[in-house]
Parts: structure tokens; C-alpha cells; sequence
């Protein structure tokens, strides 16, 4: 895909779960001729500053998300849609934590998704989690209010939809599973996709970030957390956690723990700890240099 991968109305269920682009269209405060749709922009570690300086002229939304987490992405869809129903009176401003540390660290978030408003260069809390696209539009006209008693009354280009690229049908079988919380029926849809093509990468990471939701889906962080600090040794214990940084977008961190693991751990145990890990690389990508990074840690941990 050529667009950030997000599920909006026209789209929903179309959701690449390898990950958001990180190339961001600029904002027009009166929507310049000419350009593509601003509706939706993409913020990153280089370009966050540059894109919270626009708020003086527009307002605008800003969602964190996580890649690895894609109920947070399919939330960003309904606010963009939200947003383009509005002609261009806001833009969404997207941030995919998972791939921009930097702003990971500042803003210091503990789950996704988070929305705040950007106003005037300033950032304005609104809400964490999941909302309804009616609680989501109540705010939003809150938002809009104060931005006009501010003078904030700019506007981004809104262009015709387009037509969404489909997901192969097994593909969109799974998402269409995932957002149900219907785990099963996803690794089933993806199994059927790799026994039709075993070299369907997509379909390969599908599943394994499928094994990643299913193995959290109960998970209480606090919890797993204390019970990891207890038992340091503990295989189960300590895959969990991993497991849940990778979901929170703390890559490096589940990586390393389980790293670290795999050198204090022999056997059975340390076979199952690098085995967990070799999942988790499954999630990411090969192609991603936190794995190769992870990849050459592992086999120095393991020779």
C-alpha cells in the first residue's frame, strides 16, 4: 500500500498489520489547491515539532497508536473518519510509537490508544482508550468550540475517496476475525492462506502477531510485571512481559529481556526462552534492524 494503513469506512478491515509509513502530506491552513488529502497526516520523531507548529493555523488530533496493536489502528480509522466528515475543520495527526522512540520516551504513554488535541502549538488531553464514535464526535465539537473562541480557524484539503485496495479474502477473513476478538478464527484464516501459498509473508506475520493477541488477551500488566520481577528466572513468567512490551511498542525491551534470559537459563528452558523470542522476530519482520540487532545479541547469547 501507498497510503498509511488505516481502516476508515470505506476500508475497514483493511488493516496491514505490518506497520504505518512514516511519510506525512504538509497541512494547508485554507486546504491549498492541488494538494492530496491532509486529513490525515503521519507524525514521527523528525517531523512531530514541525507538525505541532501547524496547529496554529488548523486544529488538530493527535492519536498514538501501535502497530503491533491493531485495535489502536482501526480507533485511528474511526477518528479519521470523524475528521472528514468535518470538511477539513481538523486533521488527524497519527504517531506510531512502536517506530518513533523519541516521542515514545517524551510523552511517556502507558497503553494506546491516546488522543489529545493540538492547539496553537499545545497539546490538550482529551482521552485514553477505545471511545464511540459518538463520545469521539461530542469531543471533538468541544474541541472545535475553544479552537474558534482562539482563532483557530484554518481548514486542510479534503479529497473524493478513493477506492480500497482489497485484502486478499482470506486476508480480510482474518482481520475481519481479529476485530471481533475472534482469535481462532484469524489463525485458521491465515493457516488457510499459507497452505494456499506457504511464501505469503503477510499471511506469516499475520499469524504470529495473531499468537501475540491471543497470549495477551487476559494479561494484566501490573501483575505480570510483579510476578517477572519474582521470579527472573522463570521462562512463563518472563515471556509474558516480553510479550506485553512488544504489544505496548517497547520493543527493544521485550527483545532484551528475553536475551538476557536466554544466558541465565540452560536446556529445556533456554530452548523455550530463544523459541519465544524467535516468535517475537516473527512479529517485527525480518527486514526490521531491531531484529537483525536482536538476531546477532541471540546468537551471541546462545555460542
Amino acid at each position: 500500500m501507498t497510503q498509511p494503513s488505516v481502516p476508515t469506512g470505506a476500508t475497514r478491515g483493511a488493516v496491514d498489520l505490518t506497520g504505518l509509513q512514516h511519510d506525512a502530506a504538509p497541512a494547508s491552513g485554507a486546504g491549498g489547491r492541488g494538494a492530496a488529502d491532509n486529513i490525515h497526516v503521519v507524525g514521527t520523531d523528525a517531523n512531530f515539532n514541525e507538525i505541532v507548529g501547524r496547529s496554529v493555523r488548523v486544529p488538530s488530533l493527535l492519536v498514538l497508536v501501535s502497530k503491533r496493536l491493531p485495535e489502536s489502528v482501526v480507533f485511528l480509522g474511526t477518528v479519521i473518519d470523524i475528521a472528514r466528515s468535518l470538511q477539513g475543520r481538523v486533521q488527524v495527526v497519527s504517531v506510531d510509537l512502536d517506530g518513533n522512540p523519541g516521542l515514545l520516551q517524551t510523552l511517556r504513554v502507558q497503553s494506546v490508544p491516546v488522543t489529545m488535541g493540538l492547539l496553537q502549538g499545545q497539546a490538550i488531553p482529551m482521552f485514553d482508550g477505545v471511545a464511540t464514535e459518538a463520545e469521539v464526535r461530542a469531543i471533538v465539537d468541544q474541541f472545535l468550540q475553544v479552537a474558534v473562541q482562539q482563532g483557530v480557524t484554518g481548514r486542510v484539503e479534503v479529497a473524493a475517496p478513493e477506492t480500497p485496495e482489497e485484502l486478499p479474502p482470506l486476508h480480510q477473513e482474518a482481520f475481519d476475525a481479529i476485530e471481533r476478538g475472534d482469535y481462532a478464527g484469524a489463525r485458521t484464516a491465515y493457516g488457510k492462506a499459507l497452505a494456499q501459498n506457504p511464501k505469503d509473508h503477510e499471511a506469516e506475520v499475520g499469524l504470529a502477531q495473531v499468537g501475540l493477541l491471543e497470549r495477551t488477551a487476559d494479561a494484566e500488566l501490573t501483575a505480570a510485571r510483579e510476578a517477572a520481577a519474582a521470579n527472573p528466572d522463570d521462562v512463563a513468567a518472563q515471556t509474558l512481559v516480553a510479550d506485553l512490551d512488544l504489544l505496548g511498542g517497547h520493543v527493544e525491551d521485550a527483545f532484551g529481556r528475553l536475551i538476557d534470559l536466554v544466558k541465565r537459563t540452560s536446556g529445556d528452558e533456554r530452548t523455550a526462552a530463544r523459541d519465544h523470542l524467535v516468535q517475537l522476530f516473527a512479529v517485527i519482520g525480518n527486514a526490521d534492524d531491531r531484529v537483525k540487532k536482536a538476531r546477532t545479541a541471540l546468537m551471541s547469547a546462545l555460542f
